[in-house]
């Protein structure tokens, strides 16, 4: 009757890695790279390939064009360097910080090599400078894109003061180009760092919330299991003791063909001794201990369990406390197997005492339809009246979990969820044509015995 909506940690929707992170991660390994240096081994050859494209397109395709010269000799040697900065980067996370001092390092020679009027960076530069953004603490980054910018700073400051028109305005540039450079790069190097672990954090919150979520729900059918073994216990000792007395009777009464009718009496006493000891160890099984002695536990003594025949006298408790339930009773009322007696009482136990707690005020009914070759129990209440009062605890779904288990020990179909109305309904539906033709065959094996 209770609404438990599934709102455990798996429906969060917590992101784990990047698909293209991790495609490029599985496609890497199978290759054989693994580990750091290698990976950023490959990761400095590719960008040195790209980075001779580009310098080549750049020298021998765009400067003509726009015509502006740079010699043969100082081109090839800045694409050399370009290439031998972009190799460096095999060290941005076995050493982000001697990669960055290496990288601007060159950076300065390629600066001084080129004209006062063009600028050329590799990408190298901010490659290293978000490495040590994402792997360095945040004071150890501002102190190296700081130092770094002042190097680059001190490197324009030389080449302007050799020979460019506007020193000044070169220098400032230089500066405003170089903090923005190597600190956009920190900077989102340390995001993506901060979002990293953010995403980490949230992965771990999600496998402890369902990791508690599980043992919940193991406890809760543990427990439940042990209710259910308490009550078979009772019934199935309290009939097949009966069972063994009344073979004792009949053995010492029966004096037709005494010889056969002991033996077969023996027989019958012997078999419900063993069935009620494998009983037993079937209850201790269920209880998570084997009873080895076969004797019930503390306080799990002769009590007496209810079920349908006291259906009336839980429909009038749940009236006296305020609830509107109606039963309806349908077909010819016939006896149950004992188990499967207590399953339906305690399925409809739970569902008023959920309906109570959380849908006060809304009318409940009960319908119990005994059909040829089925037992139906329908419960259904209708939406709340009233605002539930709180309780400080929230919905665990522990009652449906309850409710399942005993159908599924009894061997009937189980459904609960909402209905149009706004309200619960809980079926439980025991087939029951086994039992029917045995109780005609016991029928009729007992009309043809002789009198």
């Amino acid at each position: 009757m209770t609404q438990h909506s599934g709102t455990g940690p798996g429906a969060t929707g917590v992101p784990g890695r990047y698909r293209l992170s991790g495609r490029l991660d599985g496609w890497l390994t199978r290759l054989g790279v693994t580990g750091r240096f290698a990976r950023d081994c490959l990761l400095a050859v590719v960008v040195a390939v790209v980075t001779f494209v580009l310098l080549v397109m750049l020298f021998w395709v765009v400067l003509p064009t726009e015509e502006t010269e740079v010699g043969a000799d100082r081109a090839r040697l800045a694409i050399l360097l370009c290439c031998g900065q972009a190799l460096l980067l095999c060290l941005r996370r076995v050493h982000p910080g001697r990669c960055l001092a290496l990288v601007v390092g060159v950076q300065l020679v390629i600066n001084a090599t080129m004209p006062s009027e063009l600028t050329v960076q590799g990408g190298a530069t901010l490659i290293a400078a978000y490495t040590v953004g994402t792997l360095l603490p945040v004071r150890t980054v501002v102190v190296a894109v700081g130092l770094a910018t002042a190097a680059d700073t001190v490197g324009a400051v030389a080449a302007a003061a050799s020979g460019s028109p506007a020193p000044l305005r070169a220098v400032l540039g230089h500066l405003v180009s170089s903090a923005l450079s190597y600190g956009g790069a920190a900077f989102v190097g340390g995001y993506v760092a901060t979002h990293r672990r953010y995403l980490e954090l949230l992965r771990v919150q999600a496998v402890e919330a369902v990791r508690a979520q599980q043992a919940k729900v193991s406890a809760a059918i543990g427990a439940e299991r042990s209710r259910m073994a308490r009550e078979l216990h009772d019934v199935a000792a309290h009939h097949l003791s009966g069972m063994v007395v009344q073979a004792s009777a009949v053995e010492r009464l029966i004096d037709r063909d005494p010889a056969a009718a002991k033996d077969g009496v023996v027989w019958i006493r012997a078999q419900g001794k063993e069935t009620l000891n494998n009983l037993r160890l079937v209850v201790g099984v269920l209880r998570g201990r084997p009873e080895a002695d076969g004797a019930p536990g503390p306080g799990e003594g002769n009590v007496p369990v209810p079920g349908l025949a006291v259906l009336d006298d839980l429909v009038r408790t749940a009236r006296e406390l305020g609830s509107s339930v109606e039963l309806t009773r349908q077909g010819q009322e016939r006896e149950l197997p004992p188990i499967a007696d207590v399953a339906l009482y305690r399925t409809v136990q739970e569902c008023l005492s959920n309906a109570r707690q959380h849908a006060p005020g809304a009318p409940v009914r009960i319908e119990l339809r005994f059909a040829a070759r089925e037992v139906a129990l329908a419960v259904v209440n209708g939406p709340a009246t009233r605002r539930p009062e709180p309780t400080g605890r929230t919905s665990s779904g522990v009652g449906l979990i309850g409710m399942r288990e005993r159908a599924q020990l009894i061997g009937a179909r189980f459904a609960a969820g909402p209905t149009p109305a706004g309200g619960w309904s809980v079926t439980v539906t025991l087939p029951t044509r086994d039992e029917a033709r045995a109780t005609s065959t016991r029928a009729t094996t007992k009309g043809t015995e002789p009198t």
